[in-house]
């Protein structure tokens, strides 16, 4: 009786032990599958690259599945095939020629079922393809876990070992787990692709209708010059011609002379208005002499009528730059300068324009009202803040930045600057505020 008693004690701090033990192996276990799926979250959040966030997502699963192989592959819509994205103990020779179609092999039954598939030993497996590879890679026990976004599967996660293994329920469910928000994070990235794309397209579309439009300007001016303006300066010569005729023949009607000098006043008026209006369309001097002496007439015409006292200034080498960038150039400083005329109520400006070997810059300035900035967040329907953002349009595209800076009761600065090559033109908008 007392060594019966004594065997139950002895066997009851025994059992005890032994409890307390798989119990720690049990948490310590599901602590490591928090702290993964909680890296796996930071990363979607805090990272933008997808490579990056799969690679982070991979490396838990393998950590906690004390695995050294794995590999996520992701689905590609069009040929609708699975390839290996990122990966980890795995040859590049398996990873470039393994190209799954849905339903074909373990991962794309999993791809097209969206269900898991736990394997002790996929080379054993009949449905596994390329043997020859699984041989050689040495693989033997083999998870695979869909990747989804709500309902649709956007690849798998695969995990394998060089020795057999058996996987257990909660491993299949970290998985999954894991495996949701990797497919969260794949559908963000191809969501945010679309739209990266398609804003590459606007904007392709933006300078298309840019440079189309400068042409049509170029084509107008260059009619407006060959035929409306020389048709009137033909006119006013014919009209001075008849009247030193009409003064020489002894005629002395009043009325008729006096009606001739007004019509040929007239056409006079017409034809600096017709030479005004080519200017402003495509000014000849952008095409001869370049932008700086292109800017020096335009700002002068334009601001000394209104007792504007302007000065244009260019420091260093000045040199030419497509004609398509200089058409940019002259646009942003002519909407700046219309924008002086228009609002500012200032006495002076100054427009001062840099040219760097390797950056063009420009800087224009008016000791006007000013204005508050914050308040000009978009293009108003009076037409108000359409000068500045088409300025931040024209200078992104030829991979330029720029600025304004304004007091009210001070004046207004506004400063854009472009990088100088060997093919500079319309490119990428890195515009402040896109």
């Amino acid at each position: 009786m007392k060594k019966g008693k004594g065997v139950k004690k002895a066997a009851g701090p025994a059992s005890s032990d032994l409890n307390l033990s798989d119990q720690g192996s049990e948490i310590e276990k599901y602590y490591h599958g928090l702290m993964a799926l909680s890296r796996v979250s930071a990363a979607i959040s805090g990272l933008h690259e997808l490579d990056a966030i799969l690679r982070i997502g991979l490396d838990n699963v393998l950590n906690i599945m004390n695995g050294t192989v794995g590999g996520i592959m992701l689905l590609d819509e069009p040929t609708q095939t699975l390839f290996y994205r990122v990966y980890h103990g795995l040859s590049a020779k398996y990873t470039e020629e393994l190209r799954l179609k849905l339903g074909e092999g373990i991962a794309g039954k999993v791809a097209q079922s969206g269900r898991a598939v736990l394997l002790e030993d996929i080379s054993s497996e009949p449905n596994a393809l390329r043997n020859d590879l699984l041989s050689l890679e040495g693989l033997k026990a083999f998870i695979s876990v869909p990747l989804r976004a709500k309902d649709n599967v956007l690849g798998v996660l695969n995990v394998a070992s060089h020795t057999p293994h058996r996987f257990i329920k909660e491993d299949v469910h970290l998985l999954h787990s894991i495996g949701d928000q990797l497919g969260t994070a794949i559908e963000q990235a191809i969501l945010h692709d679309r739209l990266r794309k398609a804003r590459e397209r606007l904007r392709k579309l933006a300078r298309q209708n840019l440079v189309a439009e400068e042409e049509e300007r170029r084509r107008i001016a260059r009619e407006l010059h060959d035929e409306t303006s020389q048709s009137l300066s033909g006119i006013a010569l014919q009209l001075e011609a008849l009247m030193e005729m009409s003064a020489k023949s002894g005629n002395q009607d009043a009325t008729f002379i006096d009606g001739l000098k007004k019509v040929q006043s007239l056409t006079v008026q017409v034809h600096k208005e017709v030479s005004r209006i080519i200017s402003n369309l495509h000014p000849a001097l952008l095409d001869t002499l370049g932008l700086v002496a292109a800017v020096r007439q335009y700002a002068k015409s334009r601001l000394q009528p209104l007792n504007i006292d302007v000065t244009v200034e260019a420091k260093g080498t000045e040199m030419r730059f497509p004609p398509d960038v200089e058409a940019a150039l002259f646009r942003v400083i002519q909407g700046l300068i219309g924008n002086i005329a228009e609002h500012s109520k200032a006495k002076n400006a100054s427009i001062v324009l840099v040219y760097q070997p390797d950056e063009f810059s420009l800087t224009i300035s008016d000791d006007g009202q000013g204005f508050d900035v914050s308040k000009i967040t978009d293009v108003e329907e009076s037409g108000r803040g359409r000068g500045l953002f088409s300025m931040r349009e024209r200078i992104g595209f030829l991979g330029g930045t720029s600025g304004m800076e304004s007091k009210i009761g001070v004046g207004t600065t506004l400063w854009a600057k472009i990088p100088i090559g060997q093919d500079i033109r319309y490119g990428e908008n890195k515009s402040i505020g896109d």
